[in-house]
Parts: structure tokens; sequence; C-alpha cells
């Protein structure tokens, strides 16, 4: 796996936190806080949109 930098997890209330990570070729990562080697990929675009969308409450039942 490449080596990945992984920011500070993101935690809501009373649901597992996630993080997001990139790479040194920029490809972005989304994991749950502790089970990064699962993680999946997909553009930074895409998943920071994601990100966007879950915090705006859109997608509270993902968390």
């Amino acid at each position: 796996m490449a080596d990945i930098i992984w920011e500070l997890p993101f935690c809501a209330e009373s649901s597992d936190c996630f993080r997001l990570g990139t790479d040194s070729q920029g490809k972005a990562y989304i994991a749950v806080a502790g089970q990064e080697h699962l993680s999946i990929s997909d553009s930074r675009e895409a998943l920071a949109t994601m990100i966007r969308e879950i915090k705006a409450g859109k997608a509270d039942h993902l968390l």
C-alpha cells in the first residue's frame, strides 16, 4: 500500500470516526479510524464532495 498521510479523524455524535488521507501521487483515501488498512480511494474531489454532503446532514444514515 502507498504511504498515506492521514488527516485527523472526523467524528459525529455516537458514530464511527472516519479519516481522509492523501498519498504522494495525490490520490485520496477514506477509512474508518483505526481501520485504515481497509481504506477506499477515489479522486480527492469525489471524496471531498462526499464528506461535505455528510457534514451538511444530507447523508446522516451513512454515519
